[in-house]
């Protein structure tokens, strides 16, 4: 035998007593083969912990089942890492999107990287928290502060309603999300989302074929940056000129017609669509150069549950591409991105006077609980073509014809003088 691995072996601590349930384990922690699997409960210099964790989790163990986690030894990192293996189910059934999962992805590492990872979750008080949201307030808006407190509020109101904890954790008065008026401040400081008529002709003028009809769905249908990249094949009718496709974010009807110029770019970067990489993409309008979807979630290295362990990246070729496109065209002074499209279609098409065709087009839920909302199954075709052309009309305007003058280009003549008859 090498000395090394004597010198190893020699090196464990022996039992505390000789009925001590687990044994010295390599790795320096203390272990038990329960139904042919190791199972490790603590380090070689805490052996009663270690045997208080067996003794609570061995009835579980024996009987195959996953040991439940207590409120005292509940960590942060422990109650992250279930949270959003939840959520990662959620995204496997189609209940949340990826881009949902990785914005919880996000917040769970800024609460893990604050509170720390050992931290156990009924310890943590008011200050804790107050603590949090100034961190996250020097780093977000408004808006996205007030999203973040939400999923945090979420992930902790997770581990009440699934029994890891015992009572509802306390926030404090400072753990709020910021008011009405500083959000609305906050919109009017950072200028309206909205493109010009002419910007918008140069960035078509400029963009690649693919991006050229992503941006006029944007404009025509009021798509946004994960309704172009999720657009199957089936949804678009492009001999009839209409697509019907369900807002992939709420899953509400969407239907609007089509211009030629959507119909025509379209038909462009169908034909020029590179090969799919995956057997899944085949049903889509858009595949990226490399084979990719536009947004899209990656893993690394293909492995979906290294997702849990903040191995995940969220990636939205859409707007990046426009963003180059902004940038060569010196727009990106506008502050504006490709979601402003939908921002842009919706103020406009309120200019046809019919709100509620505007609404069937960008998929919106019914608002203030409208009875008529609830109860209308589908929108008349020519309600819907009215906002489009009026939107068309801002968009692509048609050249004024001069007014001449009825007798331009006539030579005049001078009437004939009367004759008074004697």
């Amino acid at each position: 035998m090498p000395q090394s691995t004597a010198k190893a072996k020699s090196s464990k601590p022996a039992k505390p007593y000789a009925e001590f349930p687990l044994f010295a384990h390599a790795t320096k922690r203390w272990a038990k083969k329960i139904r042919g699997k190791l199972h490790y409960f603590g380090a070689w210099d805490n052996p009663d912990a270690a045997l208080d964790k067996y003794l609570r989790e061995k009835d579980d163990l024996h009987a195959g089942r996953k040991p439940r986690q207590t409120a005292d030894s509940l960590t942060v990192d422990a109650l992250a890492n279930l949270f959003l293996t939840n959520k990662r189910h959620l995204v496997d059934t189609g209940e949340i999107k990826a881009r949902t999962f990785a914005e919880y992805l996000k917040t769970c590492e800024v609460v893990v990287e604050r509170f720390g990872r050992g931290r156990i979750v009924v310890d943590l008080q008011p200050d804790d928290f107050e603590s949090l949201r100034k961190a996250l307030a020097r780093v977000n808006g408004p808006v996205r502060l007030g999203n973040e407190i939400q999923r945090v509020r979420g992930m902790f109101k997770y581990a009440f309603e699934q029994g890891l904890i015992e009572r509802p954790i306390r926030y404090g008065q400072a753990f709020q999300k910021p008011s009405r008026r500083i959000v609305r401040q906050a919109r009017v400081d950072a200028g309206p989302k909205l493109f010009a008529a002419d910007d918008i002709r140069r960035i078509i003028a400029t963009a690649s074929a693919p991006l050229k009809a992503m941006v006029l769905l944007g404009i025509n249908c009021g798509f946004g940056n994960t309704d172009v990249a999720a657009l199957p094949h089936s949804a678009v009718e492009l001999e009839h000129g209409w697509v019907n496709f369900p807002r992939p974010k709420t899953a509400i009807q969407r239907r609007a017609p089509l211009w030629s110029e959507t119909v025509e770019a379209l038909r462009t970067a169908i034909a020029e669509r590179p090969a799919h990489g995956c057997d899944d993409d085949a049903k889509l309008v858009f595949i990226t150069k490399h084979g990719n979807r536009w947004v899209r979630f990656n893993y690394v290295d293909g492995n979906k549950e290294a997702a849990i362990k903040a191995k995940a990246v969220h990636i939205d070729a859409v707007g990046l591409e426009v963003k180059k496109v902004l940038t060569s065209l010196n727009l990106n002074r506008l502050g504006l991105g490709f979601y402003a499209l939908r921002h842009t279609f919706q103020t406009i098409g309120e200019g046809a006077h019919d709100p509620a065709a505007v609404q069937f087009i960008m998929g919106h839920a019914p608002a203030n609980s409208d009875m008529a909302d609830v109860y209308r199954e589908a929108m008349g075709d020519e309600r819907l073509k009215r906002v489009t052309d009026h939107v068309h009309d801002w968009l692509f305007p048609k050249p004024k014809k001069s007014k001449k003058s009825p007798t331009a280009g006539k030579r005049s003549r001078k009437s004939p003088k009367k004759v008074n008859a004697r």
